[in-house]
């Protein structure tokens, strides 16, 4: 799979987890050289705390593109380590 966000590819990697329909790309999956940390955090009932990181590729940002649970709860423990992508970011195969 493929996470592709102003005509380039952020991250790539065959081991995806898909959980609700949004495919979680190992951590070193990701070209970290376009990734920043935002100060979005959101909560799920069930998978916990997310963090957001925007993406900047050719002095474009899309901010809060990407997600992770630092520390899921043990529900979601398949998406430790993990990060997906959302506004915009297309991912394919």
């Amino acid at each position: 799979m493929k996470a592709i966000w102003n005509g380039t590819v952020v991250a790539q990697s065959d081991d995806t987890v898909v959980v609700e329909s949004n495919h979680y790309f190992p951590r070193e999956s990701i070209v970290s050289e376009y990734f920043s940390d935002s100060s979005k955090s959101t909560q799920c009932p069930w998978k916990g705390e997310a963090r957001y990181l925007s993406i900047t590729v050719s002095g474009k940002t899309n901010e809060d593109a990407a997600w992770y649970y630092p520390n899921p709860k043990e529900a979601a423990k398949t998406i430790e380590g993990r990060i997906a992508f959302w506004r915009g970011v297309a991912v394919t195969e």
